[in-house]
């Protein structure tokens, strides 16, 4: 990277579920910390996923604790880092509260949030918690008809065969007069689609399948299509993506990951090295790399340090 580049965005994914700590339950006393230290050390942001259960055949069911309740602490309990939803399941609340949820938290903030949205795919948890598991994108499309409106004009007036918010207002607004940057984490066709007219961010995850800057290209072919078909610009709708990082050779990484379907295949190095990574990834046009860390802990967060160091070395 020459000097006087900008180096991407980085951000960490914070541990929210049942031993995802190598082995241990994340309380709120770890969350908080593992997100202040990364305030600390460097990082851009911090992130949340949005799961109630996971269970998955071969591994131990796992609960979660509950993602915007977490945000909302964390927003008030950190000063400079970006806060993310990594993604929100819109099936899992109203949209309307939602964002109205979104909004205190982006005031709570200061104007730090960035909503991530997603149509949610553990059908268990759907279950489990009474939620309906049909129509996912259908029903993802309605809720976005509520919550792009609210958040970015503070109305909506919407009739669906879904979700309902008829002549429904956000009052009061937050810092942000056009309300925190939506994102959507999909690469689906029609998932795209919507991304395209609703989105100001986009989030390709691949920590699950190989964290290497030779998948972005493809993946941002797909984007830009999708742009194109719905009259946007592609350079307008910002790029983001989701790898994994292991500083350990972690044997188990599926079950770790709590995804024992996955073959997934991290990033490893020196500081160096996976500051080289990151960068390749940015040179493909991905503005914000959020990480998973292997080990997900403060030891983690002390271990990437220095690729934040070795990253922004030489940058003016």
């Amino acid at each position: 990277m020459s000097a006087g580049a900008a180096p991407p965005k980085v951000g960490v994914h914070l541990p929210f579920s049942e031993r995802q700590m190598q082995g241990a339950t994340p309380r709120w006393g770890d969350i908080v910390g593992i997100a202040r230290r990364a305030e600390e050390v460097g990082f851009d942001s911090v992130w949340l996923a949005d799961h109630l259960l996971f269970r998955f055949a071969g591994i131990e069911p796992r609960g979660g604790w509950e993602c915007l309740s977490l945000l909302a602490a964390l927003a008030a309990s950190t000063r400079r880092v970006e806060l993310g939803t990594l993604v929100v399941c819109t099936s899992f609340r109203n949209p309307a509260l939602l964002a109205k949820m979104a909004d205190t938290i982006e005031e709570i903030s200061g104007g730090r949030l960035i909503l991530g949205l997603g149509a949610g795919y553990h059908e268990p948890e759907y279950r489990a918690f009474g939620f309906p598991f049909d129509h996912r994108v259908s029903r993802f499309e309605e809720a976005l008809q509520i919550i792009h409106p609210l958040l970015k004009t503070g109305r909506a007036d919407f009739q669906g065969q879904f979700y309902a918010a008829r002549e429904c207002e956000l009052r009061p607004r937050g810092p942000r007069p056009d309300g925190p940057p939506i994102m959507i984490g999909t690469k689906g066709q029609r998932m795209l689609r919507l991304t395209a007219r609703y989105a100001d961010l986009w989030n390709g995850w691949v920590a699950f399948d190989k964290s290497r800057p030779s998948e972005a290209p493809p993946l941002r072919e797909t984007v830009d299509a999708a742009c194109r078909e719905v009259g946007r610009d592609p350079a307008t709708l910002g790029r983001t993506m989701t790898v994994l990082v292991d500083f350990l050779g972690t044997p188990d990484l599926p079950a770790r990951l709590i995804r024992p379907d996955s073959a997934p295949e991290p990033i490893a190095g020196s500081p160096a090295e996976i500051a080289t990574a990151l960068r390749a990834f940015a040179a493909e046009g991905i503005a914000h790399i959020q990480v998973v860390v292997q080990p997900n802990t403060l030891e983690g967060i002390e271990r990437f340090a220095p690729v934040l160091e070795e990253l922004r070395r030489g940058v003016t």
